[in-house]
């Protein structure tokens, strides 16, 4: 069975024909769905020279929101890989009662539109939600302010660590935390010295992809924030107002930081997955 195999596979990499159409399929659909628009941002970022784009990203209002942006990353990315570890942890590591029902919980937001998560948020904190009353009567502001943007960015961004961690967690199984449990570690000196050493890439890359939804966040934004200018528009609905007063640009201009935001993210995974290969690849000190 495993020689017919071989031979299938030695005939199937012998057609040139195969091969050609499928990479130029590929390399295809990749410059048109991915390298065309990107380059636009671009072109139309730095049409009118160095200066315009300059004088672009200075704007008062586009200085704001590029602030509240990282605010917002800074707040929800440690909140979230705080999370998605506790919960990683918990759903592989421990046998209990609702185990996949807690698993299918913390995976709802893909299953939501955003907007509808921002709708939501209106229903329980907004002036006639059920704790608007409340929050009214205490003076506490959280609906078309920072926190809703907080909240909101925290809901969409809640899986994707745990989605990182529980698969990798899984294979791994709990041998080595059983070891360590029995030599008398706390679980505390478990979790820092035993799971967290063995998921520390997929953890980065959970970590990665959560910085970016952060950044890239709309729909549920939109909702929560009101898109006040200068006080509550985060980079993507300041994108959405340049555009809409005609500020093409400008509107490119801020583009171009979220884009810079993502190959940096996509240039940092390759270089710490090839440091960890080449770490990996490296005698120990004990076979030395």
């Amino acid at each position: 069975m495993a020689r017919r195999i071989n031979r299938y596979r030695v005939r199937v990499g012998d057609q040139p024909a195969v091969a050609f159409t499928l990479t130029g399929a590929v390399l295809l659909v990749t410059a048109l769905v991915l390298i065309a628009p990107l380059g636009v941002i671009f072109v139309e970022a730095f049409r009118r020279g160095l200066t315009p784009y300059g004088e672009a990203l200075v704007r008062p209002d586009t200085l704001h929101a590029m602030g509240l942006t990282v605010f917002a990353a800074l707040v929800c990315v440690p909140v979230n890989v705080g999370f998605g570890i506790a919960a990683a942890w918990a759903v592989t590591k421990f046998t209990f009662p609702g185990r996949s029902l807690l698993l299918a919980l913390v995976e709802l937001p893909f299953s939501i539109s955003p907007i509808i998560a921002g709708v939501a948020y209106l229903f329980v904190y907004g002036a006639q939600g059920l704790l608007g009353p409340f929050l009214a009567a205490h003076d506490i502001k959280i609906m078309f302010a920072v926190p809703a943007i907080i909240l909101a960015s925290l809901f969409v961004t809640a899986p994707f660590v745990v989605r990182e961690l529980v698969p990798l967690m899984m294979a791994q199984g709990r041998d080595e935390e059983e070891a360590a449990a029995s030599l008398g570690a706390s679980g505390f000196q478990i979790l820092r010295l035993v799971t967290l050493p063995n998921v520390r890439l997929a953890l980065l890359y959970g970590a990665a992809l959560c910085n970016a939804r952060v950044m890239g966040e709309f729909g549920a934004v939109s909702v929560v924030s009101g898109n006040i200018r200068g006080q509550t528009s985060t980079l993507p609905l300041q994108i959405e107002l340049l555009y809409q007063d005609s500020q093409v640009v400008a509107a490119f201009a801020a583009a171009t930081v979220l884009v810079g935001v993502a190959l940096f993210t996509l240039v940092a995974k390759y270089l710490i997955e090839r440091a960890e290969k080449k770490r990996g690849e490296r005698p120990t000190d004990l076979a030395a």
